[in-house]
Order: structure tokens, then C-alpha cells, then sequence
């Protein structure tokens, strides 16, 4: 990965879930993490979109895989996807026994049908 700026990798994760997501009750297909300030967020195939809402906030441009044995970074500003990166602060991704989609008991029993 070239050396993008905004990245710090001193930042932990806000969390084990999407932050807007856990506070308004809702539900994600998968996570994402601003690498700028650990913000998760969920991705834009979950029902509310919210890591591309943070980037479009905040103005932080690079987000990473909160999944489990997901390592890529996506850089909003300049469309690019990028197979690996700089270690960020642990943990690397949403704990392994939450399931996606997630979380437990908030996920609708025709989720599939909802996405997109």
C-alpha cells in the first residue's frame, strides 16, 4: 500500500459493531473500520450504509475490513482498493463469534431480501 495519509494506526476500534447500528437498534451485513479514527461502520451493503456516511462526514478517506481474516483497505477519495496495510490497534476485526449478518437476535429473518 503507498503511504496514504490520514491512517493511524494507534487508534482502536470504536467497537465490536456499527456504532450508529448498536445505538438506534439496527442490524449490519458487514463492518468496516475508519482508519483514521477506528469509527465502525457498517458497509454499503448493509441497510444503512453508515462507514460511507462517516467518510462523507468526516471527510476520513480510508476504511479496513472489521471482518474476521479480512486484511483490505478502501480508500473513498480515491476509489481504490489495497490487498493489505499497516498493523492497526487490536482488535483486528469484530469478534469471531458474532455472527454476519449481525448482531445476534437484531437481524431479520428475510435479511437476504433486503439488501439492496
Amino acid at each position: 500500500m503507498n503511504e496514504v495519509s490520514g491512517i493511524d494506526p494507534g487508534v482502536p476500534p470504536s467497537g465490536t459493531g456499527c456504532v450508529e447500528c448498536e445505538a438506534a437498534g439496527g442490524w449490519w451485513f458487514h463492518l468496516r473500520r475508519c482508519a483514521t479514527c477506528g469509527h465502525i461502520g457498517c458497509c454499503d451493503d448493509s441497510p444503512a450504509k453508515h462507514a460511507t456516511a462517516h467518510y462523507r462526514e468526516t471527510g476520513h478517506p480510508v476504511i479496513r475490513s472489521f471482518e474476521p481474516g479480512e486484511h483490505w483497505f478502501w480508500n473513498f477519495a480515491t476509489e481504490e482498493l489495497y490487498g493489505a496495510g499497516p498493523d492497526l490497534a487490536p482488535p483486528a476485526s469484530r469478534p469471531a463469534d458474532q455472527p454476519a449478518p449481525g448482531p445476534a437476535g437484531r437481524v431479520p429473518a428475510n435479511w437476504a431480501e433486503t439488501l439492496r
